[in-house]
C-alpha cells in the first residue's frame, strides 16, 4: 500500500510538473513579445529618447530616477539652469555615484529664446 501511495504522487507531481513546463514556453513567448514597459513616471517632459530633461522636470519627475529622492530632487531645481548634465556634479548638486546612475537618463536642454 505505500509503495502504490508514492508511486501516485511521483505520477501526480511529475504531471503537475510537466503541464506547468508546457505553459512556460507560451508564457515566456507572450512576455518577450510584449512591447517593454516604459521606464518609470516620466511626463510628456521626456524626449524622443525617452531621457529626462533636467532643466524642465517637475519633483515627481526627478523623484522617479534611480537614488533620486526629495531632497535631490529638490537641491536639481534650485541650481536650473544647468548647460549641461554633468554641471550636477560639478555643481555639487549630486555625488559622482548618483550621478553615474542617472546620467544615460537625462539631458540639459537650453529654452531657445
Amino acid at each position: 500500500m505505500m509503495n502504490f501511495r508514492k508511486q501516485f504522487s511521483r505520477i501526480v507531481l511529475g504531471t503537475g510538473l510537466a503541464l506547468a513546463l508546457t505553459a512556460v514556453p507560451g508564457t515566456m513567448a507572450s512576455a518577450l513579445s510584449a512591447p517593454a514597459p516604459q521606464w518609470g513616471g516620466l511626463s510628456s517632459l521626456a524626449s524622443k529618447a525617452g531621457k529626462l530633461d533636467i532643466n524642465s522636470a517637475s519633483l515627481s519627475d526627478l523623484k522617479s530616477l534611480p537614488g533620486i529622492g526629495d531632497s535631490y530632487a529638490k537641491k536639481i531645481i534650485a541650481g536650473r539652469p544647468y548647460k549641461q548634465k554633468s554641471e550636477l556634479v560639478s555643481k555639487g548638486i549630486l555625488p559622482q555615484g548618483i550621478y553615474s546612475k542617472i546620467k544615460d537618463l537625462i539631458v540639459a536642454k537650453l529654452p531657445k529664446l
